[in-house]
């Protein structure tokens, strides 16, 4: 049986060249693809070690997961990032004055990590399980 490796989440994106830019700039990820004409960006592909995220503009508002959650606070995450460190990858993005939407912690389904919310609203979860509560 073969293992599977990863997973490209694909945003929904009100312009990509910015898109790219917060991930680039902000996050540290690689833009691996962008176009599909210089004038004319409105596909592309970020990639920081095994993470990568598709980003398309199609016409239509981007509808992160947390709008539309009638605020019960139940599926707030577009995406979960797992980082074995979510200490250091926290201190690496607020030296690039990355707002948090939510700051480093432990959240109730006994995880460590922090949340950020991107240019087009998702938000991803940068985290782990943490050790303290798989003891109990």
């Amino acid at each position: 049986m073969k293992d599977l490796v990863s997973i490209s989440p694909f945003f929904i994106s009100k312009h990509v060249p910015s898109s790219l830019a917060f991930y680039r700039d902000r996050l540290g990820f690689e833009v691996t693809f962008q176009g599909l004409e210089p004038d004319d960006i409105y596909f592309g592909i970020v990639q920081r070690g095994g993470v990568e995220i598709l980003l398309k503009h199609i016409g239509v508002t981007p509808v992160p997961n947390y709008t539309r959650d009638v605020k019960m606070g139940i599926a707030s995450w577009d995406a979960f990032v797992y980082t074995p460190d979510p200490d250091a990858l926290a201190l690496e993005f607020a030296s690039r004055d990355v707002a948090f939407f939510r700051p480093l912690g432990n959240t109730a389904d006994g995880l460590l990590g922090f949340e950020i919310e991107d240019a087009d609203g998702y938000v991803l979860f940068f985290g782990r399980t943490n050790p303290v509560n798989e003891s109990q």
